[in-house]
């Protein structure tokens, strides 16, 4: 672990919560700043009416950092998860997969699914440091900057 790493788990003001309706403003705020195609504030009161399992990472009063999975009939489907862009590569990304993992065995899913754009090399060695595998591509799943960019379906049996 590199010193960045270890030092930011070391902050005590770092901790992660349930998300709550009164944290969508601001977690739709980040996902507007790390994202071109961002999710809505609606999208995510959805996340949170259905029961998804919805957390968001805290420094001090700021929200740096959150992950969306929704889990039905042994298998949990990862749908969203981000790091503040100044946060980066000091293992925020890696502590919410864990955490959205953990829950997924809890609810006692057998797979874990997730897609990630063809060009987020970084999210896909986070995934595949964790042992997901690529089972299938969707193509023009996601919208880009001129047309669509392919999907790239990842699937973790736990």
């Amino acid at each position: 672990m590199n010193r960045a790493r270890s030092t930011i788990f070391k902050n005590p003001q770092l901790q992660l919560f349930p998300m709550q309706k009164s944290d969508v403003t601001e977690v739709a705020q980040l996902e507007s700043r790390c994202y071109e195609f961002p999710w809505t504030e609606n999208i995510f009161l959805d996340c949170l009416s259905v029961g998804y399992c919805c957390w968001v990472y805290r420094l001090s009063t700021k929200i740096v950092g959150y992950g969306i999975m929704s889990v039905a009939v042994g298998e949990a489907h990862i749908l969203n998860i981000c790091v503040d862009s100044e946060l980066r590569r000091q293992g925020l990304g890696h502590r919410i997969l864990e955490r959205l993992l953990s829950l997924a065995r809890k609810h006692q899913a057998d797979t874990v699914f997730l897609e990630v754009r063809e060009s987020n090399h970084a999210a896909q060695v986070l995934y595949q440091s964790f042992g997901f595998n690529e089972v299938g591509l969707r193509r023009g799943y996601y919208p880009a900057g001129k047309g669509r960019e392919n999907a790239i379906l990842l699937a973790l049996t736990l």
